[in-house]
């Protein structure tokens, strides 16, 4: 099986002709809604595993490249206020060329007989909305689709050997088949294609010990599951 490792919110990074834009919203790219805080060090951990990787090295309050270009949400409250030809070079210069590289690379696998996991890796704001969201790993994937599925409960059974403290939930804290990349990428690829986001909570980053101990745990599990 081909892996395929992703991290669309890796950074808070702004392209500098945007960066005047944000000036009064620096704080907001601090936090879970400019990135996902921790994600980019398991990327990087888990890399090596990959045979393709790639990450998104722009902020998603710039445009979110983990909805489809219909959802209301592609543009934040911050980049919706661009023109439309600003918002258009976004899309074209931005968007297309992060997913479309993605998109190719997986259609050459599938092309030439392989079969395809895809993870893409997240992490997720320990509080939202007065919320306190009670689990510490999500494995997202579509229910419908069996494979999935079957591979979802089997990465979940041998984190859960090594992670014994921590809650491992299923479709939590979303649900796998909701709008994002993975959902637009099984629509395109019926077969041969398995989706999976991982959603880690930000808070297992708070100390450099914990977070060494939990991708070398997330490592050693996909690496024992790639021989699916």
């Amino acid at each position: 099986m081909k892996l395929v490792l992703t991290c669309e919110h890796a950074s808070n990074a702004l392209p500098k002709k945007y960066r005047s834009y944000f000036s009064e919203f620096k704080h907001r790219l601090e936090t879970h809604q400019g990135y996902d805080l921790g994600a980019f060090s398991t990327f990087e951990t888990l890399k090596p595993l990959a045979t393709f990787s790639s990450h998104y090295p722009w902020s998603r309050l710039l445009i979110e490249v983990n909805r489809s270009l219909q959802h209301s949400q592609l543009f934040s409250s911050i980049s919706k206020s661009f023109s439309e030809e600003q918002r258009r070079e976004l899309i074209e210069d931005y968007y297309k060329p992060y997913r479309e590289q993605i998109q190719k690379k997986i259609q050459s696998y599938i092309a030439e007989g392989e079969s395809v996991l895809h993870l893409s890796v997240h992490s997720f704001t320990p509080v939202l909305g007065g919320d306190t969201r009670n689990a510490e790993v999500g494995l997202l994937y579509d229910p419908r689709r069996s494979e999935e599925k079957k591979w979802a409960k089997h990465f979940k059974k041998d984190l859960n050997q090594h992670l014994p403290d921590q809650r491992i939930r299923m479709n939590y804290p979303y649900f796998g088949k909701a709008d994002g990349f993975t959902t637009s990428l099984r629509q395109e690829f019926q077969e041969q294609y398995l989706g999976i986001e991982l959603e880690l909570n930000q808070k297992l980053f708070a100390e450099e010990a914990h977070v060494k101990h939990l991708n070398r745990t997330l490592y050693k599990c996909l690496e024992k599951n790639l021989d699916w």
